[in-house]
């Protein structure tokens, strides 16, 4: 009789940005392998040990082509397609992989050129979801995406009292994160006031309650423990993860105040044998201001209808009570698209200490131990939960 091997530790080892921002030059495939590349690089491991590999969002058959542009060969695949919250749950399914021997090092990569795209006439339409299936039944009334995120904004301040001047705090303290970020779109400072007297884009949001639109691409090697000693930086631990989704149809969604992180979150902490008071920093997808607010409160840093308060006096800037986007996030750092892989490689640099100016101390003045990403697709749709340690 065989004896079943233990599971093996598994190791983010590697995390690097390309070029973001304003890109006009390149391609996706390019910042693609520009990424891979300098997370590679980051990682001191030659390519060759590379045998799993990880993309969504670009080519006809992704990651099939992407890898050939890489010039890879990899023996384990994945392109789970759950919107932005695609790479915390590629990135579980990576380690879960490791752990069983599936593979031994997954390369998860992304890249687009968005902004670009728009701007030299390449793209001249916003993304479709398609009207066939369930979807059917509320394309004819012609909601976006934005005004579905708009909409479960609004449910919120009606359940909880919720108010705007809240939700623009979001984004003030994003934006005062961005500052210290060299690589961050936009870093001059916004208040209360800039937020809240802004056009409006979809009642309540106004356009500073929204994301930016920018190029870019990132990477993160996942590697199993054996490959550690021979890596150039101290590794940071894949401590435990969480999937979820819910529902496509606004219709069918159980409580437009409830996220999939709920369940995501409480899986992933629950493997890690962590709590959510343990936890240093967290990376949260922050497409819209109201996503950063009621994520919070699915995974456990506040109670259910708390979010608004949570977010007041400073307490998600980078030297507040839980930094929160310590990059400036997607309302000020950058969001090309799917940005849930970004969340991970600024934990990673975090948990480091590579994040310079930016950086996130403890009381005693010592690095972050603990941190949490937590990526979301759709209209809150589907959701994937990393917990890292160092």
């Amino acid at each position: 009789m065989l004896t079943p091997r233990s599971p093996r530790k598994v190791a983010v080892v590697g995390a690097a940005l390309s070029d973001c921002g304003r890109v006009d030059e390149a391609t996706p495939y390019a910042l693609h392998a520009q990424a891979a590349r300098r997370a590679l690089a980051d990682s001191g491991l030659d390519r060759s040990v590379v045998d799993g590999f990880a993309s969504a969002g670009l080519g006809t058959l992704a990651p099939v082509e992407v890898a050939e542009y890489l010039g890879l060969r990899p023996t384990w695949v994945d392109s789970t397609g759950v919107g932005g919250a695609a790479w915390e749950v590629m990135a579980a399914h990576a380690a879960d992989a490791i752990a069983a021997g599936h593979a031994n090092a997954v390369l998860l990569v992304y890249g687009s050129t968005a902004r670009a795209d728009i701007k030299a006439g390449r793209r001249t339409s916003n993304l479709s979801f398609g009207g066939r299936g369930p979807l059917q039944f509320e394309v004819p009334y012609g909601h976006t995406l934005v005004a579905k995120y708009a909409m479960a904004a609004r449910r919120h301040m009606h359940e909880y009292g919720t108010t705007l001047e809240q939700l623009a705090e979001v984004a003030v303290q994003a934006r005062a994160n961005a500052a210290a970020n060299p690589d961050a779109m936009f870093r001059d400072p916004v208040t209360v006031d800039d937020v809240l007297s802004g056009p409006l884009i979809a009642d309540p949001f106004t356009k500073l309650h929204c994301c930016v639109r920018s190029d870019g691409g990132c990477a993160v090697l996942m590697v199993a423990q054996e490959y550690v000693a021979d890596t150039a930086k101290a590794p940071v631990w894949v401590l435990g993860s969480g999937t979820a989704v819910s529902h496509t149809t606004m219709s069918e969604w159980d409580d437009f105040t409830v996220s999939p992180a709920a369940v995501s979150g409480r899986l992933a902490f629950e493997r890690a044998g962590v709590r959510p008071s343990d936890i240093d920093l967290a990376e949260i997808y922050d497409a819209f201001t109201y996503m950063t607010l009621v994520t919070l409160e699915d995974l456990g840093f506040c109670a259910k209808g708390e979010g608004g308060a949570f977010v007041e006096k400073g307490r998600l800037l980078r030297d507040g009570a839980l930094p929160v986007n310590t990059d400036g996030g997607g309302l000020s750092a950058c969001h090309p698209g799917m940005r849930g892989l970004f969340l991970l490689v600024e934990a990673v640099r975090q948990l480091r200490g590579e994040a310079g100016e930016g950086q996130v101390g403890t009381p005693d003045g010592g690095l972050p131990e603990l941190a949490v990403a937590s990526g979301t697709g759709g209209w809150f749709c589907s959701s994937g939960t990393v917990v890292l340690g160092r």
